[in-house]
């Protein structure tokens, strides 16, 4: 399926503070459970006193989430993880992580004023994050001439293709990756090449 949807473009860090607490929240992308680790865990290296490190990621396109999960890291259950996240699964934005740091001030923000904490730390997040969109390539291989190959690669280059291996033998054999939207105007190329054959996955 052709995905078009936008993503984190870096890392966004914003500090929002109510009543002494401190709440420092990071959105950045990741798309996968290690990517999300890792992010996680350099928000705990970078803040190692913080009383908790609250998160939700969604994975994915945000209208068609591959996945989704949260954590209070400690706080009441249902007021961290699960406002960051009823924030998230607001925006149009896929594969992307939320970590909210906070700093106990001393003051008892209460079940509700936990939720709106964290509810408004993700919301700046969101607010500073710039974004660009990310395109689903589909992997294909081609079998060409050698003499085809420039126009193939001027080809894939007017359509944002990319050529991610190349083997030279008697043909030349290219692995490419591109939109699924040019697949039909992919095979009409290739048909027109003599000797050349797609290969798709």
């Amino acid at each position: 399926m052709n995905q078009h949807y936008p993503v984190p473009e870096g890392m966004t860090e914003v500090t929002y503070e109510i009543k002494k607490s401190r709440f420092i929240a990071r959105l950045a992308k990741v798309s996968d459970r290690e990517q999300a680790k890792a992010f996680l865990g350099q928000a705990k290296i970078d803040y190692p006193d913080a009383r908790h490190h609250c998160w939700a990621y969604i994975f994915g396109s945000p209208l068609h989430a591959e996945s989704a999960a949260m954590s209070d890291d400690g706080e009441p259950s249902g007021t961290a993880g699960k406002p960051i996240l009823n924030v998230m699964q607001h925006k149009n934005i896929g594969d992307v992580m939320v970590v909210v740091i906070r700093y106990f001030g001393g003051i008892k923000l209460g079940a509700g004023g936990l939720v709106r904490a964290y509810s408004h730390a993700a919301q700046q997040a969101y607010d500073h994050a710039s974004t660009i969109v990310y395109i689903q390539l589909d992997d294909y291989q081609i079998n060409c001439n050698f003499a085809d190959e420039q126009s193939l690669r001027h080809w894939l280059d007017q359509r944002e293709g990319q050529v991610i291996n190349v083997l030279y033998s008697e043909t030349v054999c290219m692995d490419i990756a591109l939109e699924s939207a040019y697949f039909d105007e992919l095979a009409r190329f290739i048909a027109s090449l003599k000797g050349a054959e797609l290969i798709s996955p």
